[in-house]
């Protein structure tokens, strides 16, 4: 029997295995499987797993809930950086990702005593052959229509290093099935993205603050997606919005994160998300080599009740700013 954490961050719903307590080495077969049927099980939007590394004080790969694996998470590196932290002793260090090793770091509470960690969003890459999205003539797309999308909105491609559409819309548009059909079209069989991408809708609240919803590649609509609510606020500055070097407050459907933008001159190092990282049970599985899982136990940690206070605040704040928004819940 192994013991795993149901998390999540900004409600992005992850269960945490711990490899090294594996009694086996797990194929990438059976962690697709194993993804599959405990996601189903507990309504979760991916699994994080755990792994030694060599250059850093662990190792987190991404499988979504269809089995597919995701270059990095946001809000899974959150919950990641908390079990690694707790498990090791450690405050500040480094966790090693598909494309890049990025720096964590416990912080002081976002809201009440909900624990809350910094990590680092990188590399920043603009060409679109890094999505990969491909436009004739076009190496990168920033602030710029396509008219074969949705009309009178300018899109931006970035990767981080997993890919994303960014727009700013009306409340209107973000309330229509505008998003869902768009983000449908891109991830099946399109000729404009051969892997699929995330798209994300956002909505101007005041100064330095935005709501954000992402349509996740391999997902669906999700709560909150790290990458790209720290996407999107990079967008924001590039559309003179914000500025680099000061906090962002961005507020989602499961509540909200702080997104801090570093660069100059055009060139963008890093993007610090900052928010939650909630531990709601604890687990105790069961992992077959041949990719069968069960759950024999579950615990509630109680932590669960000091974030849904920061995102009642939350929404409290959204229906004053904008209240013709509809919010999801998933």
């Amino acid at each position: 029997m192994l013991s795993a954490i149901q998390s999540h961050g900004s409600k992005n719903n992850f269960i945490i295995i711990d490899e090294n307590d594996i009694q086996f080495k797990p194929s990438d077969e059976a962690r697709t499987a194993w993804t599959k049927k405990l996601c189903g099980e507990t309504n979760t939007d991916g699994i994080l797993f755990i792994t030694k590394s060599d250059s850093a004080q662990a190792k987190m790969r991404v499988f979504n809930s269809d089995g597919s694996e995701a270059s990095m998470c946001g809000n899974g590196l959150r919950c990641a950086a908390r079990y690694i932290a707790e498990r090791d002793q450690v405050e500040s260090f480094e966790v090693e990702t598909m494309k890049a090793v990025l720096h964590v770091e416990k912080v002081d509470e976002l809201y009440g005593d909900i624990p809350t960690y910094s990590v680092e969003i990188s590399p920043v890459l603009f060409d679109l052959k890094s999505l990969p999205l491909e436009l004739a003539d076009k190496k990168q797309l920033i602030l710029h229509p396509v008219p074969e999308w949705e009309s009178n909105c300018l899109y931006t491609a970035l990767a981080v290093p997993n890919p994303h559409i960014i727009t700013n819309v009306t409340v209107d548009l973000i309330n229509s099935d505008s998003q869902e059909k768009l983000a449908a079209s891109f991830n099946t069989e399109n000729e404009w993205f051969p892997d699929g991408v995330n798209v994300s809708y956002v909505v101007e609240l005041a100064e330095g603050e935005f709501f954000v919803r992402t349509f996740e590649r391999g997902v669906g609509f999700t709560n909150a997606c790290g990458t790209a609510m720290s996407s999107s606020s990079l967008v924001q500055v590039l559309a003179g919005k914000w500025q680099t070097g000061e906090p962002i407050n961005i507020f989602n459907d499961g509540g909200r994160v702080k997104c801090v933008v570093h660069g100059k001159d055009g060139q963008y190092d890093h993007i610090d998300l900052i928010g939650n990282a909630t531990f709601t049970h604890q687990l105790a599985l069961t992992l077959k080599k041949d990719g069968g899982a069960d759950i024999q136990k579950v615990n509630e940690t109680g932590e669960e009740q000091a974030y849904e206070k920061m995102a009642e605040a939350s929404k409290e704040y959204l229906s004053k700013m904008l209240p013709d928004l509809k919010l999801r819940q998933n």
